[in-house]
């Protein structure tokens, strides 16, 4: 092609595509150096930030409300999230909501990152929330009786009386769309860091499935080994608090036992 060009012009075109090849060398070496948004920096675990509290199934706040208060009197600032549709329209317009409070949250406090506390459904809504992007604003994750791999509840009403059964409901049944998206691959993302509580005594969500691949599993009997504490006791449970406060101090999330159930109780 260039063949048929004067010396002159052949020089220009030869300088032109000289000046390309090295913007594009450049280029691809800014690209290659900037950081990847996939691959959030794990927040300051010492930095305590705002504390957001994400009710269950139902949208209930007024347990998680009592758990607030605790936090409150700790001196944490602490907000319990308002779900739309009473917490049983679909869980991702839940997560939704959690992300305007988030949003609220930072810029009235002007942290970095948030504590979410899961209360059964919604552990699986912070955990939609966290996986849409948002791990980098993040310091740690708590839920609360979770049922992290469904619920047979949910299934049978599914299955028996589909109109009783919304789609929360239907989205909380094992093998669920949602609940298999969610737990393809890595249950705990990087980015915040993870706590599991709850209790033996679940007869509502079965115990295994609020156990997470990849965070600290604390069985309530673990700490207190009498301790009767069924699934609606778990954000108002004086034990449980204390737990909950525990996690969400400085630091690393910590390893609770039977040494510690007196000073928790």
């Amino acid at each position: 092609m260039l063949a048929g060009l004067s010396p002159a012009r052949r020089r220009v075109v030869l300088v032109v595509l000289a000046l390309a090849s090295i913007g594009a060398a450049v280029l691809a070496g800014v690209v290659h150096q900037r950081p990847s948004a996939a691959d959030p920096q794990p927040a300051d675990q010492d930095r305590l930030g705002p504390v957001l509290l994400v009710p269950g199934y139902g949208g209930a706040t007024g347990a998680l409300q009592l758990l607030a208060d605790r936090l409150t009197a700790a001196g944490r600032d602490a907000t319990v999230v308002g779900l739309p549709g009473d917490g049983t329209g679909d869980l991702t317009a839940s997560a939704d909501a959690l992300d305007a409070a988030a949003t609220a949250a930072l810029e009235r406090t002007g942290d970095p990152a948030v504590d979410v506390v899961g209360f059964s459904a919604g552990g699986i809504v912070a955990r939609l929330w966290v996986a849409d992007g948002n791990a980098d604003v993040v310091r740690r994750v708590v839920t609360l009786g979770s049922p992290h791999h469904g619920t047979d509840l949910a299934g049978v009403a599914g299955a028996l009386a589909p109109a009783q059964c919304p789609v929360a409901c239907r989205q909380l049944a094992p093998g669920s769309e949602l609940l298999a998206e969610l737990n393809a691959g890595d249950e705990t993302p990087e980015g915040p860091s993870w706590v599991s509580i709850w209790t033996t005594r679940d007869r509502v969500v079965p115990p295994e499935s609020s156990r997470l691949g990849g965070a600290l599993e604390l069985p309530v009997q673990s700490v207190c080994a009498g301790a009767q504490v069924e699934h609606s006791d778990l954000p108002r449970d004086g034990l449980v608090q204390e737990m909950v406060l525990a996690e969400l101090a400085a630091g690393e999330p910590v390893e609770l036992g039977p040494a510690d159930c007196a000073r928790l109780s």
